[in-house]
């Protein structure tokens, strides 16, 4: 083999010098790609916990065990008639007052019992009260002429329920307390 001459010396050397440039600039390049692969791969696991532990909706809202159902719930936004319904668990009754003032409640079962047994299809007037239905366990309120509360004005609203088990009697209530919006 013919020895090599200074220009073949010359280029192996700087081919040496540019692999060993290019290999210290791919371990500064993995450790780089290493810890932004890492932080991209720590920010995907948070957001997919994020969306896997949030809770919206129905589930967001929190009411006692008593109630199983109110509308309009809390935050919610109404129109100034609607109606207000709280959906009691069996064995449970309750009364409500809304923006400090207590409605009195009239009882189905009592409303009936005072008219008369009306006749099939026939349509009962209801009094301008909360009206509690003891077959559903339904207590609600339908703002209207007559009524303590004739319409709700525009605005923030509190709504209160006390709510008692039947047999424990309406002595040993618990409340609940909630917001809103009427536009």
């Amino acid at each position: 083999m013919p020895p090599a001459t200074s220009d073949q010396l010359g280029s192996s050397k700087q081919i040496g010098a540019e692999s060993s440039e290019n290999g210290a600039m791919a371990r500064r390049l993995d450790r780089t790609r290493l810890l932004v692969s890492f932080g991209i791969s720590l920010g995907l696991v948070l957001i997919v916990f994020g969306f896997a532990s949030g809770i919206t909706g129905e589930e967001a809202r929190i009411t006692p065990v008593a109630i199983e159902r109110m509308s309009p719930a809390d935050g919610d936004r109404v129109l100034r008639q609607s109606q207000i319904i709280i959906d009691f668990a069996d064995g449970y009754e309750g009364s409500l007052s809304i923006d400090g003032v207590e409605l009195p409640t009239t009882r189905l079962d009592e409303l009936s019992t005072s008219v008369g047994q009306p006749a099939p299809g026939a349509q009962v007037e209801l009094p301008p009260t909360a009206v509690f239905d003891p077959g559903n366990n339904v207590l609600s309120f339908q703002p209207q002429p007559g009524a303590p509360i004739e319409s709700f004005a525009q605005g923030e609203h509190t709504a209160i329920v006390r709510y008692w088990k039947i047999l424990d009697g309406e002595t040993k209530y618990r409340t609940y307390a909630w917001r809103f919006l009427t536009d």
